[in-house]
């Protein structure tokens, strides 16, 4: 996750922490097509992420400070698809409701050391999408 995006200091007009998407991850059957394409289509920089344990890659939108930055890794499976992180104040709590509504758990809560947490799931139409939930303390 990038600082840029930070979920922290994202506020709706109520003042509560807003549900906004905050990160996206594009997988790629070949990560230098995919980096070549959106850097040219969008001036997007793709640099790879320091220290990540894998293939990962950090995607700069040049937006301003509330814009989500994202990432990019090798495909994991054939229909493995765009991935949105929606800003929680709770994945724990998140994810109950997503189940209690229908939809599924595929990734339990994991950390991000020093970030956060996300969680993967899929609604009621088999679409994925992610909870992140900050946490600088998490391990």
């Amino acid at each position: 996750m990038s600082t840029k995006s930070n979920p922290k200091t994202r506020q709706s007009k109520r003042g509560k922490t807003a549900s906004s998407i905050v990160w996206f991850e594009i997988p790629a059957d070949n990560i230098e097509r995919a980096k070549k394409f959106y850097g040219a289509m969008f001036g997007w920089k793709i640099r790879k992420f320091p220290g990540a344990a894998m293939e990962y890659w950090h995607i700069d939108t040049g937006g301003s400070d509330d814009t989500p930055d994202g990432g990019m890794m090798p495909r994991m499976y054939p229909e493995h698809g765009i991935t949105s992180y929606v800003s929680v104040a709770s994945v724990d709590k998140s994810a109950a409701k997503v189940e209690k509504l229908g939809g599924k758990i595929m990734k339990p809560k994991t950390a991000v050391p020093q970030m956060g947490y996300f969680v993967i799931c899929n609604d009621t139409e088999n679409n994925t999408f992610a909870l992140w939930e900050y946490n600088p303390s998490a391990k």
